[in-house]
């Protein structure tokens, strides 16, 4: 959701501010590089459009922001990242074709399944909840349904949302969840497969 509000306060020296937004509330802080456009040096009631995020510290701030009479302009000029969504496809793919084949139990390949959508809704609500400037959901909580097979589904949310993708420090310890939960179901494919059937 995007707000608008009129610039009350700018450090140039700094390069950060305060943004009053329409209808009154909290000052929102804002940095320079969350301008799109960064030539343009911030005046004092600028109006700005804006979305609201949280820094590394999980204060919130404003976020993807422009001037009045300028269009929004893709930051980084974001894109598909086409390895993640090739990935989650191809895993969740190859857990079907075990199961046909036998090789997993069916329970495994559900558990996959709806652990997957659990996780994509849990980014659809921390992406509202960042536009709205709630409360989030953690991102530890996020990186554990991840850790426990809802990685598909992350990589997939993070993708078509736009939500978690750029975060490099997140994005680190999403991968990290990847290759333990990969690392761990093929153990058990290769040396425990018993355990898979437990509960067949």
């Amino acid at each position: 959701m995007l707000l608008k509000g009129k610039l009350i306060k700018w450090d140039e020296t700094k390069a950060f501010g305060f943004i009053l937004p329409h209808g009154g509330g909290e000052h929102i802080f804002i940095r320079k590089n969350a301008f799109s456009n960064k030539q343009r040096v911030p005046q004092i009631n600028d109006v700005i459009t804006f979305s609201i995020t949280k820094d590394r510290q999980e204060r919130y701030c404003a976020d993807n922001a422009y001037f009045t009479g300028e269009k929004m302009k893709p930051k980084n000029g974001k894109q598909f990242n086409l390895f993640s969504i090739y990935l989650s496809c191809t895993f969740l793919a190859f857990l079907s074709i075990a199961f046909i084949q036998g090789n997993i139990p069916q329970h495994l390949l559900v558990f996959y399944m709806v652990t997957s959508v659990v996780s994509f809704i849990a980014y659809a609500l921390d992406k509202s909840r960042a536009q709205q400037g709630a409360w989030r959901i953690k991102e530890s909580t996020l990186h554990l349904i991840a850790l426990l097979g809802g990685w598909p589904g992350a990589a997939l949310a993070q993708q078509v949302l736009r939500h978690k993708s750029q975060k490099k420090e997140f994005r680190n310890v999403y991968w990290l969840t990847v290759v333990v939960n990969c690392g761990v179901l093929a153990w058990l494919m290769s040396s425990g497969v018993e355990y898979l059937f437990i509960f067949k």
